[in-house]
């Protein structure tokens, strides 16, 4: 069964350069692919939260991956519980990055950079084919 090794790297918080609005959070975290040993680098993905939602338990929507010409199988669910962990290990009550109190609300932080490494690796096949 293939297998796919995503490394983030890092993730801007609430841009404005990437569609952030007065309704939406638009954040965009950056890594490389390896599947079968073949890299594929300089990979990016916009996550979308509204606006005054929990960094925890808010709804996020993950895009596709954006900067590759690779069309192989891949799971589109494994890979957005992994960004999904990674974006809620920045920012919340359990961030390395902000700490923000479970309790806090309407709290909106824009243009953050987080340099933080973090692998996963997951299978990519199964009923979600490509991207």
């Amino acid at each position: 069964m293939p297998k796919a090794t995503v490394t983030f790297e890092k993730c801007i918080q609430d841009s404005q350069d990437y569609g952030s609005n007065d309704e939406h959070m638009v954040s965009r975290v950056f890594f490389t692919l390896d599947i079968d040993g073949r890299m594929h680098t300089g990979l990016f993905v916009d996550v979308k939260q509204t606006v005054g939602s929990s960094y925890e338990v808010g709804p996020i929507e993950v895009g596709s991956p954006k900067g590759t010409s690779y069309r192989g199988p891949w799971n589109h669910g494994a890979f957005c519980t992994a960004i999904e962990a990674y974006y809620r290990g920045l920012v919340g009550s359990a961030g390395t990055g902000i700490r923000i109190g479970s309790g806090a609300t309407n709290i909106r932080m824009r243009n953050n950079a987080f340099i933080r490494q973090s692998i996963v690796e997951f299978d990519i096949s199964g009923p979600e084919t490509s991207w």
